[in-house]
């Protein structure tokens, strides 16, 4: 039994590197409040507007910054110290945040206040996520990535899944306000855990510069790595074609009877996609003995896009949070492999560069997400969106296998295989 348990839970040997362990642990205290603000901020536009149009617009506010700021911040991490960059940071992620709490305290009920401090908030989460991605590949050897990646987004989810249904279950009893104010305090301890971090300064040519041209040469070598494309392509897929997420407050009230002020049911949806894989995370002793990433990003896109047609037709709670869960579940396992193919596949005068891109495409794509099915549920209702969306999700990843089938070849690196592999 016990050398089964070793098999599938968690694999925890990266924390026995202090640098990573102390990275984790400031990803752990903020899993909470950050989702906290992810509740409240799509809750506030829907109160003051009542549309899910709106909410979708928020996502292409977002877009914008990370866009410009996802692909620039990744030039600046390969060009300066990684450690004080994401000081900065959170510094900025922090500011923004409290500014967030301040204005919904006030009452000033603006959404185009609220919008545009969403923009400036995304602008320094686009710069700190491909810094923090590019930190892990400096602190972790490659043979533990996919461990390590488990672990991060493990712990990232489990505050999903709570942040959200304390979210939608405190707002009615303390205030939309206090839940910026919670993000705002975790932050702060945040940058604690990073202010102890090792320096990281770049590696090989330390005179380049994080300019145009610098981000430029971090395209000019994604085209080149057909496998990395891929990586970026299908996820794009799972995302801008079935990441129902802009349609949750209006299915919460209208489709399962949360009352207008907020109730269990946006918490529970909210919390859902994250409860999936927090408990593929707890279980993932497994992920690092399958080789075949490329096949496996592959199925569980599949997965992934299954649940979420399941969830549009769902008329029942229970039944639209199993299916939501489910498609948590695919989500993690392609999320790990998909990382652990950027990390290894890229040498490290680059990785701050794609995971800059990659930034771009995990936390743009939802966005794109937003606009496109909030304006689509407004013009033929949630099912039809969510439903749509999932099935599209299936044929496009299976296009895209057949056309770069190099990415569905991929295996993992020698160095990194486990002599364990069974896959």
């Amino acid at each position: 039994m016990r050398k089964l348990l070793s098999r599938i839970v968690v694999d925890t040997r990266p924390l026995k590197i202090a640098a990573f362990r102390r990275l984790w642990m400031s990803t752990a205290v903020t899993a909470v409040g950050s989702q906290l603000t992810a509740v409240a901020v799509p809750k506030q536009i829907f109160d003051l507007t009542g549309s899910s149009g709106y909410v979708g617009l928020s996502g292409a506010v977002a877009l914008v910054p990370l866009l410009v700021f996802g692909l620039w911040g990744g030039a600046i991490a390969d060009a300066v110290d990684r450690r004080k960059l994401l000081l900065v940071t959170n510094t900025g992620v922090a500011v923004t945040s409290a500014l967030l709490w301040l204005q919904a305290f006030a009452g000033i009920h603006s959404v185009w206040l609220v919008l545009g401090l969403l923009a400036a908030n995304q602008a320094f989460f686009a710069i700190n996520m491909p810094t923090r991605g590019a930190v892990v590949a400096r602190l972790v050897p490659p043979a533990l990535l996919p461990s390590a990646n488990a672990l991060n987004t493990t712990m990232s989810t489990f505050g999903a899944v709570f942040g959200p249904l304390f979210g939608g279950a405190l707002i009615p009893v303390i205030g939309l306000s206090t839940l910026y104010l919670v993000d705002v305090c975790a932050l702060l301890i945040t940058l604690i855990a990073v202010w102890r971090l090792p320096a990281i300064p770049p590696l090989g040519d330390t005179s380049r510069g994080a300019g145009l041209r610098s981000v430029l040469d971090g395209f000019r070598y994604l085209a080149a790595q057909k496998v990395l494309l891929a990586s970026f392509v299908v996820d794009i897929i799972a995302m801008v074609a079935g990441m129902p997420r802009a349609l949750i407050p209006e299915m919460a009230e209208r489709t399962f009877g949360d009352p207008p002020g907020g109730g269990p049911a946006l918490g529970l949806l909210y919390a859902a996609l994250p409860a999936g894989a927090v408990l593929i995370g707890l279980f993932s002793g497994w992920l690092h003995r399958v080789y075949r990433h490329g096949a496996a990003v592959v199925l569980a896109i599949c997965l992934w896009g299954a649940a979420i047609a399941a969830f549009g037709l769902a008329h029942s709670l229970w039944l639209a949070v199993v299916f939501m869960a489910l498609a948590g579940a695919a989500d993690m396992i392609s999320a790990v492999y998909r990382q652990a193919i950027l990390q290894t596949a890229t040498t490290d005068e680059m990785r701050g560069r794609l995971q800059g891109v990659f930034t771009v495409v995990v936390a743009g794509g939802p966005r794109i997400a937003d606009l496109t099915h909030g304006w689509a549920a407004a013009a033929w209702g949630t099912t039809a969106t969510a439903t749509g969306g999932g099935l599209l999700s299936i044929v496009l990843v299976v296009v895209a296998a057949l056309v770069i089938p190099v990415f569905w070849r991929y295996r993992a690196p020698a160095e990194e295989k486990d002599t364990t592999a069974t896959v």
